[in-house]
């Protein structure tokens, strides 16, 4: 979800409630293009105001958490606390519906004067900055985190002494301020996607919250924006949407909302979104908590992506190789595909080759295996017998080759396969501990070598604990090590074992407790086993299912390895977002 303009409306407001009347007690800038404001309030205590400009992620919240900063205070810093050190906060605004906040300050100067500022935040991305101004008639841009001269930009500059506006570059709209004329004018002015008609007219918007008003008014967003002038009927329930969404915001009604899929947060909103009624969803009451936890767990899901490249980086080259020696030996067993016809031109030459004349270089023969006559060449330097035995030996060695050929390609399959499974197991993890697991796999593999005599790690990673809405246990392993634990140690006979057809993915194991499961839960599992797999991404996957007794592990099986020869399938789609995650 982007940083819209209704997110900013919605800090904006708990803003107001928990900071104004309250005083500046201490700032720092911990990183190059961060503020952190400690904030004492008579009602709520101390706050710390977290402010963000990252071209790559612009953020304001509040915090409970502490972010020291360098020893040395950076200039901007040392200007901010000379000029709102001690001032009190005397309002929060957000002109229009910008990704722009105004924090009001009143701070008394060294000659006993009252002065005031404004601090600008603005949350546009790669433009992101913080600025400093004197707020009067003309606000005049005192100084700024980041420097933008006009060399950098044609539109803007913000540097010291210049005054301070809001760019107009695209000229939308306030949607706070809107009628349906204007509404109905500005949508079906271009032909675009109705979605993204929405979202280039009105400022405030994201891709995302203009898709979900199309779908609040039953209306597919992809559809051009342009067929509403022969369909006015749509386009007034496609403001009716708008406006009840825009009415939310006028009055402040927000419900901030976190929605996440297999445990990891895919997307938030400060009004709830209809298209996501489906998925798993947390509610919160502070949108700084709501902002705070998905950055937080999204930062996460980076960490440990980062945390795996080494591993990745190994499966992968271990693939690239093993791969590259499959398709060469796949050439090579073609090659030998041709010794049967070594052994017919020996066994004929032992049948007909008392008629052969010296020096023939060819014989020509009935192919009894076929009823056909042949041409069997002939090495003019040698008799019958002696060629005989030429081809028979040429036979025997492409046999032997292809014998051996035929072992070590399976045992190159048996390889990608694993591989591959340990690839998929690294798209999974979400913990540190996931990762533990896998290394230990691929050291027992023969891939990582084990550094002196470190001591095996310890393992607490554990497999996702889903509950079916008809209340039985499911239970997804996150590697291969722990798909073997769950199938051949935690499952039992009569329980339910389902794993995405023909490609690697995790074992799903439901407890049936001796009852019968229901249809749903049938399906709810299917679609835990396409999900965590390899087709995770295609639009139905074939999931085969059969009861735990009649999975068996091959003698000799890399781990999580199974076979079975009795079972059910079903394809579906890889869709759990509505199936709850078990607390425990």
């Amino acid at each position: 979800m982007a940083f819209d303009g209704i997110t900013i409306a919605n800090i904006v407001k708990e803003l107001k409630n928990e900071l104004v009347g309250g005083r500046i007690y201490k700032i720092t800038q911990p990183e190059s293009d961060e503020l952190l404001l400690t904030i004492k309030t008579a009602n709520s205590g101390q706050k710390r105001l977290f402010l963000s400009s990252n071209a790559s992620l612009p953020l304001v919240y509040l915090t409970a958490r502490n972010k020291p900063g360098p020893l040395t205070a950076p200039g901007f810093c040392m200007l901010l606390r000379k000029h709102l050190q001690n001032g009190r906060i005397t309002d929060v605004t957000q002109p229009g519906l910008e990704r722009i906040i105004h924090l009001h300050v009143d701070h008394m100067n060294e000659m006993g004067d009252l002065c005031s500022y404004k601090l600008i935040i603005e949350i546009m991305g790669k433009h992101s900055n913080i600025i400093f101004a004197a707020h009067g008639q003309d606000t005049v841009i005192i100084d700024s985190i980041k420097h933008i001269s006009a060399l950098v930009s044609s539109v803007r500059e913000v540097l010291p002494g210049r005054p301070y506006f809001i760019a107009e570059t695209q000229d939308k709209k306030n949607p706070l301020e809107t009628t349906y004329e204007e509404f109905f004018g500005l949508l079906t002015a271009k032909g675009l996607p109705l979605f993204k008609a929405l979202y280039n007219a009105y400022t405030g918007l994201s891709p995302l919250f203009a898709q979900d008003i199309c779908y609040r008014a039953t209306l597919d967003g992809d559809i051009s924006a342009a067929l509403l002038r022969a369909e006015p009927d749509k386009a007034a329930v496609l403001y009716r949407a708008f406006s009840d969404c825009m009415e939310l915001v006028r009055n402040g009604d927000f419900s901030p909302v976190m929605y996440s899929e297999a445990g990891k947060p895919v997307e938030y909103s400060s009004i709830p979104l209809s298209m996501y009624c489906c998925r798993q969803t947390v509610c919160y009451e502070s949108v700084s908590e709501m902002l705070e936890r998905y950055y937080a767990e999204k930062n996460t899901v980076t960490r440990i992506r980062q945390k795996s490249a080494d591993l990745r980086r190994i499966v992968q080259s271990a693939l690239e190789r093993n791969r590259k020696k499959y398709e060469l030996q796949l050439l090579q067993i073609k090659d030998t595909e041709k010794k049967d016809h070594f052994r017919v031109y020996g066994e004929l030459l032992n049948t007909y080759g008392y008629d052969v004349s010296p020096g023939a270089k060819a014989l020509e023969a009935l192919n009894y295996y076929t009823n056909e006559m042949i041409s069997v060449p002939l090495d003019p330097d040698l008799t019958p017998a002696e060629n005989a035995k030429k081809y028979f030996d040429k036979y025997g060695k492409l046999k032997r080759t292809a014998e051996a050929l035929s072992s070590l390609i399976l045992a190159v399959q048996d390889e990608i396969r694993h591989l591959e499974s340990v690839a998929a197991a690294l798209d999974i993890a979400l913990l540190e501990e996931d990762l533990v697991q896998i290394k230990e796999e691929l050291i027992q593999s023969g891939y990582i070598r084990r550094k002196g005599k470190a001591p095996k790690s310890k393992i607490t990673s554990k497999p996702f604990h889903y509950l079916s809405r008809d209340g039985f246990h499911m239970y997804v392993g996150k590697n291969n090590y722990q798909n073997e634990e769950l199938t051949f140690r935690f499952a039992e006979g009569q329980d339910w074992w389902f794993h995405a057809k023909g490609m690697p993915g995790s074992h799903v194991i439901v407890k049936s407790g001796g009852e019968e499961l229901t249809d749903a839960t049938f399906e709810e599992a299917a679609r835990l086993a396409a999900y965590y797999s390899k087709g995770q991404g295609d639009e139905k996957v074939e999931v085969d299912y059969t009861q735990k007794k009649n999975v068996k592990k091959p003698g000799g099986g890399k781990p999580g390895f199974v076979v079975y020869y009795t079972n059910y399938s079903m394809r579906i789609e890889p869709d759990i977002g509505s199936i709850r995650m078990s607390e425990n």
